[in-house]
């Protein structure tokens, strides 16, 4: 862990807000990959945003493959990005490899809690509210 200080506030430039998220530990990377819920998953938990699952269903947003759904294939937690089953990228040989996304281009539609503890904590953010 280099240049990472847990009470950095924010700064305006622009240099230090890519230092900051290009340092931070994992557990807070964690935290930077979420998504926008649907407007009905919105007012069901009345939480605007949730961190990305493997398993999620979403809608891509913006970029080349704006408009498909698909399911999280995989998060990448060091690069901050997610892959989604849907979106591959033709190479010049033609094989298809994975597109990474950010979280922020995209908008959960279905949520996956297969994962008790994460049904939990998913259900608990509407009464802490």
């Amino acid at each position: 862990m280099k240049d990472f200080s847990i009470s950095w506030k924010g700064s305006i430039t622009p240099k230090k807000q890519r230092n900051s998220r290009l340092n931070a530990p994992l557990h807070i990377k964690r935290r930077m990959l979420s998504a926008h819920l649907s407007k009905e998953l919105r007012k069901q938990y009345n939480v605007r945003n949730i961190p990305v699952h493997k398993g999620d269903t979403v809608i891509i947003m913006r970029g080349r493959f704006r408009g498909t759904i698909g399911k999280i294939e995989k998060v990448y937690t060091k690069q901050l990005t997610v892959s989604v089953d849907n979106a591959k990228a033709v190479t010049k040989k033609g094989n298809k490899v994975p597109f990474k996304i950010r979280p922020s281009a995209l908008m959960i539609s279905e949520l996956d809690l297969s994962d008790g503890v994460r049904a939990e904590k998913i259900r608990s953010y509407g009464k802490a509210r």
